[in-house]
């Protein structure tokens, strides 16, 4: 892979240069200027607070000792709120101290009233491992802090159940673990005072939509015991966050998110990779960063940009060269393995063993080896590191110079959440976003107003999608029977999802209630993905290499195809669905592999309509199968597609919700676009309204999918859809409905906007296209939408 060495190397981690400095540096090294825009946000100066009277000397004298003299007035505001019995969410920026917020009054009452327990939540492992290192450090007798997760060693669990007072976990562990197992947990529960969920704003679409039914069940089992505990949320700054947290919760929530603390400059660049010439040979853009996604046919391609992949690894290389400690975002597992992969092979060049202090960070690795990098990158052995979004959340990583961002991340809310990893100890730190060749980045850097003029998005969640409700009510009456009563507590839909499971045989009606039938437990995936992870084992030594989740198992793990795990490469022999094992021996292919799937889609219901004359703007309900049926192998140094094999997996069926316009032919006839060029317009039109939709919803591309046709069955017309990726919707198709004017500008902006003449991936090409990109019309693209834009409502 195509790479340059860094002009200077320092092999020690020293003051380092500004960032200003840095970023000049950077810019200078190639040709051209690849920086669009770079904004300064500026330092910020505190305000402090008195300490709150009911907090016990022996908790001031521990947080004065971890070195926090005073809270800061947005920490002492939410504190007050909680320790008064309100449920309160704080949304504050990264390393704004949310943490004491809650610490503050979960801590005085343990420390008040010695039988009291708190209940921690957090989206991530490292997360709670993290918080749990923070609690343990302030050496308080008798709150025994203990994280109860999947990796907790059983012998250890009993001992937490009895005497842990201060327990962390996560949503999954509370859904598979404490409440099945509540008679287990009872005297904890009889006395829970405190629920603090770290980081709610990760809470969206369906994971969140499962994550809210499972604190319904959790308020269920306390009432049983006669406790009612204290929500308190912390959040990274979002669009209405107290709407968001009462949805998740089911409970009134108040919001602190005026911020109070100190926060340092950050010189935050916008970073578009250079063009590459016609005839340089490229690989497809960023064709290894999202594994199993086939990125169109090289051929194609007439210009394209320098891989945001290959960008990110010279920058990351370039500012561990320079002994600036450094951790670049990339959105993908395998783009992560790319980067540090890249990053080191350049350093070592430079200076052999150099290229040690760089490591990738995913998902999917086995405990030890997170533990063991977390700690490497907290201590300075390691300079860089490479992460996937595993890292977003809040692990106090201080000593952070500068912060890589390969991709947008797909929402604000998580640019800024990243962004902010950098500088937490208040010294000027250093943001790069380098865009990939995709319609969102490609308008964000040449739109900086849309990232640092407007507010974050809302979170989206929806606690009525009967396919996250009905299960959950199922395992709610594996817990207890169900009662009206509990109806009220789980919303909306809830007694209409019951009576389908009594119609299905799932529960019984008796005069006490609603009673589970079966033997098991339902089998309910929180993280809507696809069901259970597959485990990756070398064939040779039966050794575990990690886990890819089921979803993505047939774009990663089918036969043939290339995985990567920490920098070594390895080809997959088999992929046993049933057993959910996949097989692999390790190789160093000189090609890299793309599946292709094929897509079918039918209208089953209509929910929501704008009849706008020739165009019509629909929401409802639709059927979509899908089935991996082939994939590439294509050169890694060029590009070049060697062949394409077929593969024999089974089709995936999803009953989701989307969104969808209609146009009549004579429309598309008078605004110049031939019956010929009608495919290739509305399926260019497509790609870049899913790849503008993460603009106005929390979704990420990858959430969402679409389909295009000159005439569908069901419409009888030209139609362009995009769905919700997950079973029953996850709220996104919703949100593109309620702003579809906003967001169809905006894709129509992005295409006419862009450089190129027939179509690009900065425009209409899509990363993720079954079709090879083929048809795609981009000047008749803009066309399709001005007769859209020109007819439908504001």
């Amino acid at each position: 892979m195509e790479s340059s060495s860094p002009a200077t190397v320092s092999a020690d981690h020293g003051p380092g240069p500004t960032p200003a400095d840095l970023l000049r540096r950077l810019r200078a090294r190639g040709a051209g200027d690849p920086v669009t825009h770079v904004e300064r946000v500026p330092a910020r100066a505190g305000v402090p607070a008195p300490w709150p009277s009911w907090a016990p000397e022996e908790l001031r004298a521990a947080f004065t000792r971890r070195g926090v003299v005073a809270p800061w007035q947005h920490q002492t505001q939410a504190a007050a709120l909680a320790y008064d019995g309100d449920h309160v969410v704080v949304a504050t920026g990264t390393a704004s101290g949310k943490s004491l917020a809650y610490q503050l009054p979960a801590l005085a009452t343990l420390l008040a009233d010695p039988r009291a327990t708190v209940l921690y939540l957090a989206p991530t492992k490292a997360l709670a491992a993290d918080q749990l290192r923070a609690v343990a450090a302030l050496e308080l007798e008798g709150v025994r802090p203990a994280c109860y997760d999947g990796d907790t060693p059983r012998a250890e669990r009993e001992w937490i159940r009895r005497h842990s007072r201060f327990v962390l976990t996560n949503p999954d562990m509370l859904h598979h673990g404490i409440l099945p197992g509540h008679a287990q947990w009872s005297g904890f529960l009889r006395r829970l005072a405190y629920v603090v969920i770290d980081e709610c704003h990760t809470y969206r679409g369906v994971f969140g939509s499962h994550v809210a039914h499972v604190l319904r069940r959790l308020r269920r089992q306390c009432a049983r015991f006669g406790a009612t505990p204290v929500f308190v949320l912390a959040s990274a700054t979002s669009g209405d966050p107290a709407t968001a947290a009462g949805r998740l919760t089911g409970l009134p929530v108040t919001a602190v998110t005026e911020d109070a603390s100190p926060r340092g400059g950050v010189t935050f660049a916008l970073w578009e990779p250079p063009l590459l010439p016609p005839d340089s040979g490229a690989a497809p853009p960023d064709s290894s960063s999202v594994p199993g996604q086939a990125a169109g046919d090289h051929d194609d391609l007439r210009q394209v940009r320098r891989s945001a992949l290959r960008e990110t690894a010279d920058l990351l290389a370039d500012t561990v060269a320079e002994g600036v400690r450094t951790l670049a975002f990339v959105r993908s597992r395998k783009g992560a393995e790319v980067v540090a992969a890249n990053a080191r092979r350049s350093l070592d060049d430079a200076v052999p063993g150099l290229g040690d202090r760089v490591a990738a960070y995913r998902g999917g690795y086995l405990r030890e080896e997170r533990r063991e990098l977390e700690r490497a990158l907290l201590h300075g052995d390691l300079l860089g590191l490479a992460s996937t979004n595993a890292l977003e959340l809040g692990v106090d990583l201080v000593g952070l110079d500068a912060v890589l961002i390969c991709g947008y991340p797909g929402t604000r809310a998580s640019l800024w959440q990243q962004a902010g990893r950098a500088g937490r100890s208040g010294q000027e730190a250093l943001a790069v976003l380098v865009a990939r060749d995709d319609p969102l980045d490609t308008y964000l850097v040449h739109h900086p107003e849309a990232i640092f003029g407007a507010p974050v998005e809302a979170t989206v969640l929806d606690p009525a999608n009967r396919y996250v409700l009905a299960p959950q009510l199922a395992c709610a009456a594996v817990e207890a029977p169900l009662t009206p009563a509990d109806l009220v507590l789980f919303g909306d839909g809830a007694k209409e999802a019951v009576d389908e499971l009594v119609a299905a045989g799932a529960l019984r009606q008796r005069p006490t209630g609603w009673y589970w039938r079966h033997r098991e437990r339902p089998e309910v995936d929180l993280r809507g993905e696809g069901g259970a992870p597959v485990c990756v084992v070398e064939s040779a030594t039966g050794r575990l290499l990690g886990t890819v989740d089921g979803g993505s198992s047939h774009f990663l793990l089918h036969p043939g195809a290339v995985y990567l795990h920490q920098g070594v490469s390895y080809v997959v022999d088999e992929l046993d669905l049933a057993d959910g094992c996949a097989l692999v021996h390790v190789e160093e292919p000189d090609w890299s592999t793309h599946a292709r799937d094929v897509t079918d889609l039918s209208v089953v219901s209509v929910r929501s309509y704008v009849d706008a004359g020739p165009v019509g703007m629909f929401l409802g309900e639709v059927d979509v199968t899908s089935q991996v049926v082939s994939y590439q192998r294509r050169r890694i140094a060029t590009g070049e597609v060697i062949d394409t094999r077929p593969l024999d997996l089974p089709a995936r069926e999803l009953r989701t919700v989307a969104v969808w316009f209609t146009l009549s032919p004579q429309s598309l006839a008078l605004a110049g676009v031939q019956s010929a060029d009608v495919p290739g317009a509305l399926h260019a039109a497509e790609h870049a309204a899913i790849g503008l939709l993460p603009l106005m919803a929390t979704c990420d591309r990858w959430d969402i999918g679409g389909l295009s046709t000159a005439v569908h069955a069901d419409t009888e017309a030209p139609t362009v859809f995009v769905y919700d990726g997950h079973p029953g919707g996850a709220g996104f198709a919703e949100r593109a409905y309620g702003t579809a004017s906003a967001w169809l500008r905006a894709t129509r902006d992005a295409i006419a906007e862009c450089g190129c003449e027939t179509g690009c991936p900065s425009c209409v090409q899509s990363p993720k296209c079954g079709n090879g990109n083929n048809p795609l019309s981009k000047p008749d693209a803009i066309r399709v939408l001005d007769v859209v834009l020109a007819n439908l409502p504001e």
